[in-house]
C-alpha cells in the first residue's frame, strides 16, 4: 500500500493543479530537490573537486540504488546524461560494418529512428522492423523468421513508447535473442519508475532510462545497464576519456573494467545525487506497489472517459500503463489544449513527428497525451474526466 498523504507532502506542488506529465517530465520529491540544493550549496563554498572528495562514498551510491531497482550489480551500471545519451552510447559501442542488419519495430522512440538511419547514411547499416499483431504487440513469430533469415548485430526495442501505453512482451524478445547469440537493446525510458524493470528476467545487454520522466529525478540525468556480456566481450563507445579508460602508453588505453567505460569524466554531482534520491525513493516505495497504484489510477481515467462517446481512444496493446493518448471528436486540438491549460491540467501534446509511423497508421497527426502517476489521486481522474466532457 502506498502512503499518498506522504507522497502528495513530498510533493507539495501537485496540490495547486492537476499534474499529468510524468511521461514528459515529473514532478520531483521534496528530497530530490534538497539534496541537490544543499550539494550545490556546499560546492560554492569548497569547490568541484573537493566536494566530491569528501561525497564520492555518497556518489558511489547512485550505483547500488540503480542495481537494486533494476536487478543487477553495481559495475553493470553507468550513469548517463539522458535516455538518448545512453542509448548512443551502446549502439556505438557495437562494432558495425557494412551490410549489418538492426531488426527494430515500428514503435522505436524518434531519436532511436534517426540514429539508425544515421548509421544507415555513414555505414550502410541496414534497419528492419518486425510486424505488430492487431492488439499493437510485436509479432514474435514474424521477429523469430527475421532473426533466422538476417543474422541481425542488433535488436532493438523500446519496452513503452513515448505516444501509447502499450507494453512490448521484452522478455520473450530477450529469450530469442539469448538463443540466437544476437545483442539486444531495451529503450526504458518510459517503463522504469512506473513499473517493475528486471533485467535479468528481459535478458538484455543493453537497457537505457531516462531520470527526468517516471523515476522523478532530475533532467540531464539518466543511466544505461551494460551485462556481463558485454563487458566480457570488451566492447566499448566511441566517446572515451580519461574516466571511462587509461592512458597506458602513447597508443594504448585500457578501458575501465565495469560499465563506467560509457561514462565520461564531466557530469554535475548535484544532478547524480538528485537521481541516486530519485531512485532510492522510488525504491522505499517498491515498484511493485507503484505499478498496482498507477494501474487503479489508468483504469480510473479510462473507464470514465470511455463513458464518453465522442472520446477517440489511440492506444491499442495487450498490457497498458500510463501513457494515455486520446483526440475528441470534432474539437481541434488547440481548443482541447486551452481547455485543459485554462483548469490548470498539466499534459502533453504528441505530434506525428515523434511517432510518425505509429500515427500514420491511426490517420491522425497529433493526440493529447496524460500520464498520471503514483502522487495522482482517484478524484483528479474524475475531475480530468469531468473537464474534457465540458469542452
Amino acid at each position: 500500500m502506498l502512503d499518498i498523504l506522504k507522497i502528495r507532502k513530498d510533493t507539495p506542488h501537485c496540490e495547486d493543479r492537476i499534474f499529468l506529465n510524468s511521461a514528459g517530465s515529473s514532478l520531483m520529491p521534496l528530497p530530490v530537490v534538497d539534496r541537490m540544493k544543499n550539494y550545490l550549496d556546499e560546492e560554492s563554498k569548497h569547490g568541484g573537486y573537493k566536494l566530491y572528495d569528501l561525497y564520492v562514498d555518497e556518489i558511489k551510491e547512485f550505483y547500488t540504488e540503480v542495481a537494486k531497482l533494476l536487478n543487477c550489480q553495481t559495475r553493470n551500471v553507468a550513469f548517463a546524461f539522458n535516455a538518448t545519451d545512453a542509448f548512443a552510447q551502446a549502439l556505438y559501442a557495437i562494432p558495425f560494418e557494412k551490410g549489418d542488419i538492426i531488426i527494430t519495430t515500428d514503435d522505436d522512440y524518434v531519436s532511436n529512428h534517426i540514429q539508425f538511419y544515421a548509421l544507415y547514411k555513414r555505414f550502410a547499416v541496414q534497419t528492419i522492423r518486425v510486424n505488430n499483431l492487431e492488439n499493437g504487440s510485436i509479432d514474435l513469430t514474424h521477429l523469430e523468421r527475421l532473426i533466422k533469415e538476417h543474422r541481425p548485430k542488433l535488436i532493438s526495442v523500446t519496452h513503452v513508447p513515448t505516444n501509447t501505453g502499450k507494453v512490448q512482451d521484452v522478455e520473450s524478445v530477450g529469450r530469442l535473442c539469448a538463443q540466437n547469440d544476437v545483442l539486444y537493446m531495451v529503450d526504458a525510458c518510459q517503463s522504469v519508475g512506473q513499473m517493475p524493470v528486471d533485467v535479468e528476467k528481459i535478458k538484455c545487454d543493453f537497457l537505457c532510462v531516462t531520470g527526468r520522466k517516471f523515476l522523478r529525478g532530475p533532467r540531464g540525468t539518466g543511466f544505461l545497464f551494460v551485462s556481463d556480456r558485454v563487458l566480457q566481450r570488451g566492447l566499448y563507445p566511441l566517446r572515451l576519456d580519461g574516466w571511462s579508460a587509461n592512458w597506458v602508453a602513447p597508443n594504448r588505453f585500457e578501458f575501465h573494467a565495469s560499465a563506467q567505460r560509457y561514462e565520461v569524466y564531466e557530469q554535475s554531482y548535484a544532478c547524480t545525487l538528485g537521481l541516486k534520491e530519485a531512485v532510492k525513493y522510488a525504491n522505499q516505495i517498491g515498484l511493485d506497489n507503484i505499478y498496482v497504484y498507477n494501474q487503479t489510477l489508468l483504469h480510473r481515467l479510462t473507464s470514465t472517459l470511455a463513458q464518453q462517446e465522442d472520446i477517440l481512444f489511440l492506444d491499442r496493446g495487450e498490457k497498458m500503463v500510463n501513457i494515455f493518448t486520446f483526440q475528441k471528436k470534432g474539437v481541434s486540438k488547440e481548443n482541447l489544449e486551452n481547455a485543459l491549460a485554462k483548469h490548470n491540467v498539466y499534459f502533453s501534446t504528441a505530434s506525428r513527428g515523434s511517432a510518425l509511423i505509429d500515427f500514420d497508421k491511426k490517420g491522425v497527426d497529433w493526440a493529447i497525451r496524460l500520464s498520471p502517476h503514483y502522487f495522482n489521486t482517484m478524484e483528479e481522474m474524475d475531475r480530468v474526466a469531468e473537464i474534457i466532457a465540458s469542452i
